[in-house]
């Protein structure tokens, strides 16, 4: 049971996370390019190598892959742009608020939170020393994790009563992950595709969506380098990990 006892330290941990993103939300656009930073950092120092270690020890196919990390991209982009389009015909310079994106964004961080319990659990199926670093990497990066889910949230108009909420959600479902692999074992054809897609859902969120918005109004240099702080945060929590 101590894959469960881990998991609960990842609720602590991405609570903390968005509850700073909460005290400092006046500093919101900073924030997002550290946020847009982290979620590149996940992708090209956490998903992708991991990817390519199941790829190598499973002797898989990378195309399924590649596919699965473009429908990722596209699934989000599609649903961004389409939500878009339907507000087209409001008054041309408005501030429109998108709050649906916001929420898909976060939804998207869940499913992804879920996926590092089931991590932590899988880990402890192969073995004791497996399981502890990974729940060490889930635990560490989880701090990110609560602040992206706040950033997204508030950063697409919705209040902060939701944004508490998705936060919450954010926080549980890592534990509801871990508790998962209790009831069963998940085969590595349909892990490397899941790491995949979801590299191109964080991807997008990342590079076409976060960075661009940190950017929009109050572009600095502050800005770029705590972009690249993030992504040489999550290296190093990788590379120790």
């Amino acid at each position: 049971m101590i894959q469960i006892l881990l998991s609960i330290a990842t609720f602590v941990s991405t609570s903390l996370g968005g509850l700073f993103s909460i005290r400092h939300k006046d500093r919101l656009h900073l924030i997002m390019g550290f946020t847009a930073g982290v979620l590149l950092g996940v992708v090209f120092f956490d998903i992708f190598p991991e990817i390519i270690t199941q790829l190598r020890t499973n002797g898989f196919d990378s195309t399924g892959v590649m596919i699965a990390l473009v429908l990722g991209f596209f699934v989000f982009h599609i649903l961004e742009k389409s939500i878009a389009i339907h507000h087209a015909h409001e008054e041309d310079y408005a501030d429109h608020k998108h709050p649906q994106i916001g929420i898909a964004s976060a939804l998207a961080l869940a499913g992804h939170s879920f996926m590092d319990g089931i991590g932590i659990g899988l880990g402890f199926q192969v073995s004791p020393s497996v399981g502890i670093l990974v729940a060490v990497a889930v635990i560490a990066h989880d701090f990110t994790d609560g602040m992206n889910t706040v950033t997204l949230m508030l950063r697409n108009k919705n209040s902060l009563k939701q944004a508490k909420w998705f936060l919450l959600l954010d926080a549980v479902t890592p534990v509801l992950g871990a508790l998962s692999t209790l009831f069963f074992t998940v085969p590595a054809s349909f892990l490397v595709l899941y790491l995949g897609f979801f590299a191109g859902f964080l991807l997008y969120i990342g590079a076409s969506d976060i960075l661009p918005e940190a950017h929009s109004t109050r572009s600095s240099y502050k800005t770029i380098l705590l972009t690249i702080f993030g992504a040489l945060l999550i290296f190093t929590i990788t590379r120790f990990t």
